[in-house]
Parts: structure tokens; sequence; C-alpha cells
């Protein structure tokens, strides 16, 4: 600084111990800072010593130089944080040359550090029993967060946000160390949505008497969907593929069509799910619903005895199953009579990247069985098909590809609130328990207590999150015996345990009424959740007929992955899930898909075996199977053979087929050759 003083726009004078520190500024950057010393004489106090701040230390200078740089400021500020006494001291200093300073708040740590940083209401944040800027706050939680291990700059991000928002740094460190405080937590909040949808009654639906007579029995008016779909064909026979949201009334849409087309002999309903945990529930619903009306059965898997001693009768009326067991049934001929109506629930898992095609083929399938029934029997009129789901992507194009009508229906009967917190792997329990004691404390204004479900990776994380939690609790999951499922079914539906514990897997499965869900994995097994499993899974969080609102928690661990092979990080995948578009429902078919589901086809088409996969939603490369079929000796012309016809009915891809066959060659035990087909698996 020379003696000829510049124009400067702020002088800022504050605090430091015995002395002052002055800051100059010009156009909102520091030209310097210096210290001042005050000395008392008769006159009041005034400039004693003054220095400029250097690279080699203080640069003393006549202390009228600071006299001159106070008459050239545009303002002088002298900040809050300085003492009263320094304030006044100040202050008399300044009026001894005519001059005025305003008081004003600043951040101390841009003050120590030679920075000026007013702060009013609107910027300040809280730490500390003390308020400091945006910039420096941002700096603290930076060191904060390195404490906690490194976090991906979506979750930074995010928690950066929230700190400007609150305004509170140390609400956010007592976030990181795991504290539940809801402000915090909470994502956004999904609104209930009402479409305004006029209810058709149920005295005015040309159903079969008996069919009419139980419904009227369970309510005068149809939901909004349900009602959609009955304006736009249902009871016509219209094929329709039906979105909405959980809860709101897709299954009647399905049960309506076939129990009415069953009583009116114009063949049996297959209700086809794809987890035999939902196939046994959807079992007992029909059942209750209407077992005096039609005989049910139930067809999972490759058996004809279900776990409960309950006999497959392919003569019922209404066949509840799984995809793969009525797709068994076709592969090894069954007759499963006249077909009135066929309803694919979860429609959906035609994007699962292991069984989407499966669902595919099974669809192609079953239309061909129906159709040639039709060919062969002119009193057989042929099947009405029914798709339901509450997750698609694309439901214009999925609708066109199943050759159906697109009902869809987009309100949400009751909101859902989403909460992000970041948490240590180890401490994910304990705060899953204080959330599942909270929710089951908290009772709706319809008389029920809040209930749980926990979605994670691992069976054996099921079991080891319940015991943890303090109020009672059950994990669920397909490994459990079919008796204790029960079990844990009527315990939840009966408000006797807090919360169940279940895998991803199990997402579209069986119907508990929770209130919340919280995600102790965004993983299902070693694959990431894709945002439309995500959906699925938070969509079961409220109840209109039980809840206010539904509550979803995801426990976040930041820098972590369950598996070597997972690309990106939980905290990077939870924000991907809360924030991206619904993936499009499409097969996607690799040469050992394409070759599985081509041997299906020639087995249940034969020479109609292109017919088949031609009507498939998937690209499937048919004479490049076809190829791989011929070469391997799956099938000979348009049958398979002996050896093909084994790999179809036990649903082996061709890698399984070879990993048997050089077992048994090579004179293995059955539990090496299941070992062997592990490892490849991992592989």
């Amino acid at each position: 600084m020379s003696k000829q003083v510049p124009r400067v726009d702020t002088l800022f004078l504050h605090e430091v111990g015995d002395d002052y520190l002055a800051v100059v500024t010009r156009g909102g950057e520091r030209v310097f800072q210096a210290v001042l010393k005050l000395k008392e004489t008769a006159a009041g106090p005034r400039p004693g010593k003054f220095g400029v701040k250097a690279e080699s230390g203080r640069d003393p200078r006549d202390p009228s130089e600071f006299v001159d740089l106070a008459r050239r400021a545009s303002r002088i500020r002298i900040s809050e944080q300085t003492s009263r006494s320094g304030r006044a001291e100040l202050r008399e200093m300044l009026e001894g040359y005519q001059l005025e300073a305003t008081v004003v708040r600043t951040c101390r740590y841009c003050a120590s550090h030679g920075r000026y940083s007013p702060i009013t209401s609107e910027t300040a944040i809280k730490t500390d029993r003390e308020e400091i800027c945006p910039d420096c706050a941002l700096v603290e939680l930076d060191r904060e967060l390195a404490h906690h291990g490194g976090l991906t700059s979506a979750a930074q991000d995010r928690l950066e946000e929230l700190l400007l928002q609150v305004q509170d740094l140390e609400r956010l460190k007592n976030l990181l160390k795991g504290r539940l405080d809801p402000d915090l937590t909470k994502f956004d909040e999904i609104g209930a949505t009402v479409e305004d949808v006029d209810p058709v009654r149920v005295d005015s639906l040309d159903l079969h008497p008996e069919l009419k007579e139980l419904v009227e029995d369970r309510f005068e008016t149809l939901l909004p969907v349900q009602s959609l779909s009955v304006r736009n064909g249902l009871l016509d026979g219209d094929d329709q593929l039906v979105v909405s949201a959980t809860a709101t009334g897709k299954t009647l849409v399905g049960e309506l069509a076939g129990i009415d087309r069953v009583l009116r002999g114009k063949g049996k309903v297959l209700f086809l799910v794809p987890l035999v945990a939902l196939a046994n529930q959807k079992h007992e619903d029909f059942l209750d619903t209407y077992g005096e009306l039609a005989e049910v059965t139930i067809r999972v898997g490759a058996s004809r005895v279900r776990d409960d001693g309950t006999r497959f009768d392919p003569t019922a009326d209404v066949i509840v199953g799984t995809y793969e067991g009525i797709d068994h049934a076709l592969r090894t001929g069954r007759d499963l009579g006249d077909i009135g109506t066929v309803v694919i629930d979860e429609v959906h898992t035609l994007q699962a990247e292991e069984r989407g095609h499966r669902l595919d083929g099974l669809i192609a399938r079953l239309k061909e069985y129906c159709e040639a029934r039709s060919r062969a029997r002119e009193s057989y009129a042929g099947a009405q098909w029914i798709y339901l789901s509450a997750t698609v992507g694309n439901p214009e194009w999925l609708a066109r590809r199943l050759e159906a009508r697109l009902i869809e229906f987009e309100e949400r009967p009751v909101p859902i609130e989403r909460h992000v917190t970041f948490v240590d792997g180890m401490e994910k329990p304990r705060v899953a328990n204080k959330l599942v004691r909270r929710e089951f404390d908290r009772e709706s204004s319809k008389g029920y207590r809040g209930q749980t479900i926990i979605f994670t990776n691992s069976r054996r994380r099921c079991h080891e999150i319940s015991r943890r939690l303090e109020y009672d609790a059950a994990p669920y999951h397909a490994g459990l015996d079919y008796r204790r499922r029960k079990k844990v079914e009527r315990m939840f539906g009966d408000g006797d345990i807090a919360a169940v514990v279940t895998t991803a897997a199990l997402a579209a499965g069986v119907d508990f009424p929770a209130s919340q869900v919280i995600f102790d994995s965004l993983a299902m097994g070693i694959e990431w959740l894709t945002v439309q499993e995500f959906h699925q899974m938070l969509g079961r969080a409220g109840r209109p007929d039980y809840h206010d609102r539904g509550v979803v928690y995801l426990l976040v661990e930041p820098d972590c992955s369950y598996h070597a092979s997972m690309e990106g990080t939980e905290d990077e995948v939870a924000f991907r899930l809360l924030k991206d578009e619904m993936e499009d429902v499409h097969t996607v078919y690799d040469e050992s898909a394409a070759v599985e589901e081509v041997l299906a086809n020639v087995t249940v088409g034969g020479k109609r075996a292109k017919a088949i996969t031609d009507r498939m939603i998937g690209e499937v490369p048919t004479k490049h199977a076809i190829g791989k079929l011929l070469e391997y000796g799956f099938i000979d012309g348009f049958s398979p053979t002996p050896l093909g016809r084994a790999v179809t009915t036990h649903f082996l891809s061709p890698e399984e087929a070879f990993v048997i066959l050089d077992g048994i060659r090579k004179g293995k035990e059955v539990d090496g050759i299941v070992a062997d087909i592990q490892l490849r698996d991992d592989d």
C-alpha cells in the first residue's frame, strides 16, 4: 500500500485478542488485511500501531494511514463477534474522526482468516452455538464426512443441499451419527392422487347371477381401475393390460372376468404369478372367496403335490399357479382343458434378466395351446387375456406387443414419504429397530398400528435382523416351509407382529398390509435393484383401508457394494433409484435364453415352433438358436430328442445341461454335480 491510499468499498474490523484485524475489500475481493492496535490518549482511543500483513510477516505503517483508509472507505463495518467493549472502543475512535460504523453479523471463521463475510438469517448456518457462512459450513461438513468414509458425489450433494436447507451443521453431524431426524432424512413425498372416475355400480354389471350376488354382498360399487376396465370391454372378453399402483384393486379385474367365464361355461381360469408364496396366498384367496362357486387348485413348479399336501387337479375350474408350474405342464404335454381366461399377474417380470424370457415364452406357448384347441374344437372360443402390473415404464408399447387394450390408472391412494439416511452396515439393524418401534407405536386414524416390511438381500440377513428387533418380528423367505410362512402371514395380518424381514426376491409376493417399508439393502442377491423393482417394493407402504400415509426408509451405507461384480456403490444407487424414470419392459435374449425358449417351442408346438417364437415380444435369434439345438443334439427335425426333452422339462440352460452330462460321464456324485452348477453360476 502506498502513501496515496486507494478508494475502497468496505473496511471491516474484527477483534483478535488485544488487537483488531482490518480487512479492506474492493468489488467483493479482499485487497489486503492489516493489524490495528489502539492506544489511549487524552482525546480518547486512537490508532497506535498499524501494520499490513505480508508473506514475510507484518509491514509496519504510520498509524495515520489507517485514518486515511477509513476516510476513503464507502462503508465501515464492525464484526458482531467483537466484544461489547471492543465495539465501543472502535466506535469512539472512529467518531473522533467524524466517521460512522455499522455492527454486522459476520462469519467468525472467515473473520479469523481475514475474510469479510456478512451473514443474515437467510444465509447463516448454526454450529457450536454460533453462526457461520455457508462456505465455511460446507468446509466443516467435508471434514465431518472424511471421518465417515468416502461418499459419492450424489450423496455429498444431497447432504450439502440439506445443510443449506436446514442451516444447522450440528443436525447434519447427528444425522451422520445415526440419529433419525425426519426433517433431514426426508427426500420427498409422493402425494396421493385422485382420478375422477365415475364408479360402476355392481348391480349394473352383466355378471353370472351367482357371481353377481356374491360381489354385491361385498360392495356396492367398483373401484376406479375396476370401473375403467369394465367400461373398456372386460366383460365382453377383450384382452387388457391393466397398469395401476399397488392396492388399487387390479386383482379383482382378473377375478371378475375369469369366474364369470367359468360360470358361463366358457372355460377355466388360469391365474399365474411369479412366486410360490404368492401362488399359495392367491390359492387361499380364491378358495375363501369363490370356493362355493368353482373348484380351485394350485400348480407350482413340476410338483403334483404342494408342500401342504394339496394335489394339483388339472380339471379344476380355477388353476392358480406359478409361471414355471404351468409352463412345465405345457412342456410335458399335459391337457389343461378349455381355458377361458388367463390372468398374468406381475407381467413386468418380462424384463427380468433370469426369468423374463421364460414368461415371454410361456405366454406365446399358452396362446398356441388355446388357439390349437380352438381350431380342434368348434365349441371352444379361446381365452381372454388379462395382464396386471403396478410398474411398467412403457405401457403403450407393451399393450401393443401383447395385443391388449391398455387400462392405465395413475391414482395413488395414500401419500408416501421417502427418506434416506446414511448408516454403517453394522448399525443398520439398530436404526431399523428404532424405525420399527416408532411405527408400531403409532396408530392410524383408521385404528391400525403401523407395521413394517424390511427388505434385505439374503435369507441369513432376514434372520439376523429379525432377532435384533425389540418388538415381535419374523423372517419371511422362500426357504421357510409352507406352514411357517402361513403362520407369519396370519400373525402380520392380525397385527400380532410389528415387522417382517424378507428378501427383495419376494417384493412382488405376499400381500402384507404394511405402513412402512425399510430397505436394509438396495440389492437383490448380488445385483442392484432396478428402478422398477424399487418402485414395486416401496409401493407396498401404505394401504388406503388401513393407513393415512406410507413411509419408506433407505438405509444407505456409503461407499458400499455387496459383491466385486457390482458396479457403483449403495449411495450412488440410492439416488439413481429415487430420481430415475421407470425402465421400459423389454425381454432381451442372449444365446442361452434363445436356445432354451426355442427348444420349449419345438417341444410344445412341433412344426409351429417358428410361429410361436414369432409372437414373443423379445427379438429371438431363431435361426441361430435352431442351429445350436441341432449342434447340441437337442432336436431332431421338429421334435426334441430324449436329451432335449429332459433339458426342457427341467428348465435347464444348455450350459447347465452340459455340466450335468459331463458329471455323469465322469461318474460324479449328485452333490458334486450340483456344486459344479453352482460354481458355474457364480462365475
